[in-house]
C-alpha cells in the first residue's frame, strides 16, 4: 500500500511503514509539513495514498469522504501516548492483512483498544 504520513506524527512513522514493506512518504519530505489540511487531502487523493494522521478533522466523512482516498487512518490516541506506543500500535495495525484489505476507500479510526471502519 501507499501511505502519506501527516506532520502531526513523529518522523519515525514513515520509516516504520517502509520497513513493513509499504510505500510511505512523510509530508515533511515533500515540503508540505506546514500545508493546510485541504492541500494534504488533495495530494493524498490525487496520488491514491492512504492518509495517516492524528488530526480528527479527517475523521469527518462529510468533508473527507473515504471513497475519494486510498483510505484514511485517524489515530485517536491519548495526548500522553509516547512515540514507542504510537509505533507499536501502527505496527500491529499494518501487520493485520485483513484490516489492510478493508482500508481502501474507507476510514479507519484506530484507538488503543479497538479499530473502527467507516463507512460500513
Amino acid at each position: 500500500m501507499r501511505f502519506l504520513v501527516d506532520a502531526n506524527l513523529t518522523l519515525s512513522v514513515a520509516p516504520l511503514i517502509r520497513a513493513l514493506g509499504h510505500e510511505a512518504i512523510d509530508v515533511r519530505e515533500i515540503a508540505m509539513g506546514n500545508a493546510d489540511d485541504s492541500v494534504i487531502a488533495r495530494h493524498a487523493r490525487k496520488n491514491a495514498f492512504c492518509l495517516i494522521t492524528r488530526d480528527k478533522d479527517f475523521g469527518d466523512i462529510r468533508n473527507y469522504p473515504p471513497g475519494d482516498y486510498g483510505g484514511i487512518i485517524v489515530l485517536d490516541l491519548p495526548d500522553d501516548f509516547r512515540t514507542t506506543d504510537v509505533l507499536r500500535l501502527l505496527e500491529v495495525f499494518l501487520s493485520r492483512k485483513e484490516w489492510l484489505q478493508r482500508l481502501p476507500a474507507r476510514l479507519a479510526i484506530v484507538e488503543p483498544s479497538r479499530v473502527r471502519f467507516r463507512p460500513n
